[in-house]
């Protein structure tokens, strides 16, 4: 049985279970012959059944068959049942939680040439769990998946560049990567490469560069780029200055809970900077910036407190 014959019955399977709970006799003629090709030791099939067992689709969900034929695949080299059975291992989900497991898996997938279970093993590496840890065998296995695509590596290779962590700090490599990721839309990445050109890292020092790659990530949900797109409103750094829109941008980091972008709109409402003025406004988001750890939010809370806000 083919993969895309293969991936033709699961679109089938998917498509006709979503209409009903019961299996049409056709449906059970096919999963009869997967079945029957699994047992006959077709890897494709194996790693088939596996996530029909996963998922329960066409049987009656099990995790252990999961389990066992997922690693009857993988032991037959199908990286996917590989990478597969890693995760399973790292997030001890229908199997006991295992690191030591989930790197010799993800290590046989990585080997294999698969960028994700190549990013996973650079974390394990980097982290510690089920290896000793170990930053240059996280740089390798990072710029392994990073050359494949990976955002995610992209992101943790510029970081180790920009740190000097497992290899040589270099500026000009960590921009190389930011940039990569940051053109495919990771907002992480975008953040970073934002710094970078604000503190002219690796790059001429350019605050317009640096608003631009803010806003895409800010745009994206990314709590610090909208901190700091704030702060470039609040002082008019290389943008016309706008309490409104540092007033804005301010609250959406301080609603995901960023401590000090929720002090300084605090300040904007105890200033009536933006916003109107506000002092039990104020008083409400020094209280949360202090329960998220920023001292001066503490500070100020206080002192509105005792001022009878």
């Amino acid at each position: 049985m083919h993969l895309n014959r293969i991936a033709c019955i699961a679109a089938l399977l998917a498509a006709s279970l979503a209409f009903s709970p019961w299996v049409r006799a056709d449906e059970a003629e096919e999963i009869a012959a997967i079945q029957a090709r699994a047992q006959k030791g077709d890897v494709h099939a194996q790693y088939f059944l596996g996530q029909l067992y996963e998922q329960g689709l066409g049987v009656r969900q099990d995790d252990a068959q999961a389990v066992e034929w997922y690693r009857q695949a993988a032991r037959q080299g199908h990286r996917d049942a590989q990478f597969t059975l890693g995760m399973m291992y790292t997030k001890g989900e229908r199997v006991r939680q295992d690191d030591a497991q989930a790197v010799d898996w993800y290590r046989q997938a990585a080997q294999q040439g698969d960028a994700d279970a190549q990013f996973n093993l650079a974390l394990m590496y980097e982290q510690g769990r089920g290896v000793p840890q170990d930053d240059a065998q996280a740089v390798q296995w990072y710029r392994q998946a990073a050359r494949r695509g990976q955002k995610e590596a992209q992101l943790n290779l510029g970081a180790m560049y920009a740190q000097g962590q497992g290899v040589r700090q270099d500026d000009a490599l960590a921009v190389k990567w930011f940039r990569k990721a940051a053109r495919r839309g990771h907002a992480g990445a975008q953040f970073n490469l934002g710094v970078m050109y604000a503190q002219g890292r690796g790059v001429r020092q350019d605050d317009a560069l640096a608003v631009q790659w803010y806003l895409k990530a800010a745009q994206q949900g990314h709590a610090d780029a909208q901190f700091n797109l704030g702060v470039v409103y609040a002082k008019g750094e290389r943008v016309r200055q706008d309490d409104a829109q540092a007033v804005q941008w301010y609250r959406k980091a301080a609603q995901q809970g960023h401590a000090s972008a929720q002090f300084l709109l605090a300040m904007m409402y105890e200033l009536g900077r933006g916003v109107e003025k506000s002092g039990a406004i104020a008083k409400e988001w020094y209280q949360k910036s202090c329960a998220n750890g920023d001292e001066s939010g503490c500070e100020a809370y206080n002192l509105l407190d005792y001022a009878g806000f």
